[in-house]
């Protein structure tokens, strides 16, 4: 009788690292929380130390964890069924997100196409128009909020225009996503030299978006006067650009990461699902933002 033979699935040891990183996602929220807050009321206070001690936290969780995964697939201690699970895995992360961005995109769908019609007088509302907010229009993107209403009557914000950073931004994270492309073509052919340059490419390109959304922000808190606290166009325009620009950035960090394993040679044509799984990630990201620059700037 031929002894039937098992693939082993290694699982490792109890970590930290969840733990680190769950303390890190909190002071990141209860710190940008209150950073706000105090940013719109003109307070000082703890939030902008908290969420930096959040990120650092965070930062340090990425590292150590990283490490560890690197080591385990260095030590040759996974099996082809435990890949199998990393991919399903990244699967389901990756629709985890889409849900994620689909929320947001979602609320500002209800708001343009529901609520501020609605509040417009349409659907035979005329009396709601009336008693929650006479003489309001409905338009999009919506500059004057309640607090101009009850002073000015004018707008106090302007919209941001399609063109300019955020043109330049789409291009670029186009551009990355084609490099990120050759560059994989570049490790499954075996051409060093491809895939280092067009990796390193996108690199650059990404730490580039982030440093104009910076710019843009800016712009748009001094010359535009668009704030979080600008009314649903301000919420939905800061939280969705926001928390893209939060995916960039992690991404580019999963890329440096890749680089820095790719420059020691740890991947082969056959055997690099990380490498993988970071394209995977950073194509959705771009993904993202298509859709975002459409329905966010130019709509």
């Amino acid at each position: 009788m031929v002894e039937e033979k098992h693939e082993k699935y290694y699982v490792p040891d109890q970590s930290i690292w969840p733990i680190i990183g769950a303390v890190a996602l909190f002071l990141i929220a209860v710190g940008a929380g209150n950073f706000v807050i105090e940013t719109t009321r003109d307070k000082s206070g703890y939030g902008f130390y908290t969420l930096m001690a959040g990120f650092a936290l965070l930062l340090i969780m990425l590292t150590g964890w990283f490490k560890n995964q690197i080591d385990e697939s260095m030590s040759g201690l996974y099996s082809a069924q435990l890949g199998r699970s990393y991919r399903q895995g990244m699967v389901w992360f990756i629709f985890s997100e889409v849900m994620f961005f689909a929320a947001f995109f979602g609320a500002l769908f209800y708001a343009r196409t529901i609520s501020i019609p609605w509040l417009g007088g349409a659907s035979n509302n005329a009396s709601t128009n009336e008693v929650l907010w006479n003489g309001f229009e409905a338009t999009w993107p919506l500059l004057i909020t309640p607090a101009d209403a009850i002073t000015t009557g004018e707008a106090s914000t302007k919209a941001m225009p399609w063109t300019g950073l955020p043109l330049i931004n789409t291009a670029i994270l186009l551009a990355s996503s084609v490099t990120l492309h050759y560059a994989h073509v570049g490790l499954e052919k075996v051409k060093r030299t491809q895939l280092m340059v067009l990796l390193g490419a996108t690199i650059v390109l990404g730490c580039i978006f982030v440093f104009l959304q910076v710019q843009e922000y800016v712009h748009a808190y001094v010359d535009l006067g668009l704030k979080l606290d600008s009314g649903v166009y301000g919420n939905t325009f800061f939280l969705l650009t926001g928390f893209h620009g939060m995916h960039v950035t992690l991404g580019t960090i999963i890329l440096m990461v890749l680089f820095g394993r790719c420059w020691k040679g740890h991947f082969t044509p056959k055997d690099h699902f990380a490498f993988q799984a970071g394209s995977w990630y950073w194509h959705f990201v771009d993904v993202v933002w298509v859709m975002l620059f459409f329905f966010v700037y130019i709509l």
